[in-house]
Parts: C-alpha cells; sequence; structure tokens
C-alpha cells in the first residue's frame, strides 16, 4: 500500500481519536468534592440525575429544535454541545465538523503547494483541523477565567440584596442586569428557569454544571443548606467571596514566582518545531532522514515522546493548585 496513503489514515484517525477523547472529558465524570456536598445537602439522588436535569430544561435548546441522526451521534460519545455553551458560540456539530475538514483540505494542499512534500501534507492538515477545537478550548478557558474573577462581586451584590430585604432571586435578576458578561447570562438563566417553575436547587446544580467552578460549587450548596435547614445567607455569602478573593491574592503571587519557568517551558517547547521547520527548509534531504532511515524513525519517535515528558514535567512544576 502507498505510505502516503497510510499517513493520511493515520492521521484522519488520529484528529478524530483527539476529538472523541476531547469529547469524553466533557461527559462529566466522578467528583468525590461535589459527591460530598451532595451527600451533605441531602441531594445525593441529585447528583445522578443532574446531566438529564440539564437537557431536560426548557432553556437549554430552542422548543423547535430536533436533533438530527449527526448530533445524536455525536451525542452518544460526548456532551459536545455543553462544550459549545461553555465557550459561548453558536456552533453545532455538522459546522464543527464541516469546519475541521474544510482546513483539513486546506492544510493538506497548502502544504503540497508549499513543496513541504506529500508526507508532511496530512501532519499539517490534522495541524490545521485542530485550530476549532483549539479555539473553542481557549474561549472555554477564558470564560471560566472571567467568570471566577466575577463571582465575588457577584456573591457580594446579592448579600446586599438580601440585606436589602430582598428576595434570592432578585438578587440573581439584579446580577443579571448589573454586571456584565458571562456572569449575567449564568445567573439571569438560573433566574429564569426558576421563574418558569424549575426549582432554585436544580437550576443551581445545572449552573454548577455548566460551568466547573469549586467556588461556585460552594455557593450552590451554601443556598441549597440554607433553604433547608435556615440561617444568615448573606453573611455566608460575604464569607465565601472573601475566601475566593484570597484565594485570587495568593494565585498571583504564585504566577509571578512561577512565571520564569513558564516561560522557559514555553521557550523549550516551541524550540525543536522551529529548528525543525528551518532545517526542513534550508537542506530537506538532510531532515528527511528521520522519515526515511528507521535509526531516524526511532530516532524520531524517541525525541517526540521526551518532549511530551517535558512538557508533562514543567506543567507539574509551574502548575501550582491555590
Amino acid at each position: 500500500m502507498d505510505p502516503i496513503l497510510l499517513v493520511s489514515i493515520a492521521a484522519f484517525v488520529g484528529v478524530s481519536a483527539l476529538v472523541v477523547a476531547i469529547a469524553v472529558m466533557f461527559r462529566g465524570g466522578d467528583n468525590k468534592i461535589e459527591d460530598r456536598l451532595d451527600v451533605l445537602t441531602g441531594m445525593s439522588t441529585a447528583a445522578t440525575n443532574k446531566e438529564s436535569l440539564l437537557n431536560d430544561s426548557v432553556l437549554a435548546h430552542p422548543l423547535d429544535a430536533v436533533p438530527n441522526v449527526f448530533e445524536a451521534l455525536v451525542q452518544r460519545f460526548g456532551r459536545l454541545r455543553l462544550l459549545f455553551e461553555q465557550a459561548d458560540t453558536n456552533l453545532t456539530a455538522p459546522k464543527f465538523f464541516a469546519i475541521s475538514g474544510v482546513l483539513f483540505l486546506l492544510g493538506a494542499v497548502g502544504a503540497i503547494v508549499g513543496k513541504l512534500g506529500l508526507s508532511l501534507a496530512p501532519v499539517v492538515g490534522s495541524c490545521s483541523s485542530s485550530l476549532p477545537l483549539l479555539w473553542l478550548m481557549y474561549r472555554r478557558k477564558k470564560r471560566f477565567k472571567t467568570f471566577a474573577a466575577q463571582l465575588p462581586d457577584a456573591l457580594e451584590l446579592i448579600s446586599r440584596a438580601l440585606r436589602a430585604g430582598h428576595s434570592l432571586a432578585a438578587g440573581f435578576n439584579l446580577v443579571q442586569d448589573e454586571m456584565p458578561a458571562p456572569i449575567s447570562v449564568e445567573f439571569g438563566r438560573v433566574f429564569e428557569e426558576q421563574n418558569l417553575g424549575i426549582p432554585m436547587e436544580q437550576a443551581l446544580l445545572s449552573l454548577a454544571d455548566r460551568i466547573p467552578n469549586l467556588d461556585l460549587k460552594f455557593f450552590s450548596t451554601a443556598i441549597i443548606l440554607q433553604r433547608q435547614t435556615g440561617g444568615d445567607l448573606a453573611e455566608i455569602l460575604d464569607k465565601i467571596g472573601y475566601i475566593i478573593r484570597e484565594r485570587f491574592k495568593i494565585w498571583g503571587q504564585v504566577q509571578a514566582l512561577t512565571g520564569e519557568g513558564r516561560l522557559s517551558g514555553a521557550v523549550l517547547l516551541a524550540l525543536p518545531p522551529l529548528l525543525f521547520v528551518a532545517v526542513y527548509r534550508l537542506n530537506r534531504e538532510y531532515i528527511m532522514q528521520l522519515f526515511t532511515d528507521p535509526m531516524g524513525q526511532d530516532m524520531l519517535a524517541g525525541a517526540v515522546i521526551m518532549q511530551v515528558l517535558g512538557a508533562l514535567a514543567i506543567r507539574k512544576i509551574v502548575n501550582i493548585k491555590v
């Protein structure tokens, strides 16, 4: 069989496996902290039905939205639609895979036109097809980071509303009116859901499922406990907001202390690919021995493995949980 065809098939299978793996990662697995909080609040059955609550929410999807066969197949492998919601985009599964396929073809054609060789065309196409997924991950991470930064102010706003005599639902509506996105969108969705008859506990569980933030889970648990046992909810929210702000201060100090390590890691990880491209452009026959010679193939595989291990090691060193 043609080696180029084998490389193309392997690249296609690799990209498909990557997409499926990322989708499975967002399926919502077991969470020990969340399970303990569910047990404390007496919502142990809600933990198992949380995904169905999100899917059955009248605000999750348009009333006239009927998933086609392709979307139904995608939903079997992972909650890809949840990824779209978390990234705040209007993409659908067919559009996402169509864009990825078009970028794969454009990347492969561009590699051939740029005289990189047929052997590198599938690699370039695979890198191009992963751009939509990387874009979604970037938007998702940026949105979560913004939400986490806005959460202390939202808790303080709800606490002041409660002290002024407003209800908890009115506090959520106040956050929707007074604060920017994304927290205004998410808290406004909780307000609209409880207005339509969904219990506040279920609306909060759906919010915690859409936004996997530990501080938000504590906030949701505090509200559920207060509604069942009573207590000063305004004081509890003030304490949670204070803890979140102190954690951000410590996190800023950690980021400053690990800045040199993160920059060194970025340089060391980017240097081998850049040198490969430079040598490939200057002396193609010399670098192609890594693909044609058996020893070169072993050296290339070892270099890739060591590169991955180095990236994981650097990530483990600089990624300090706060």
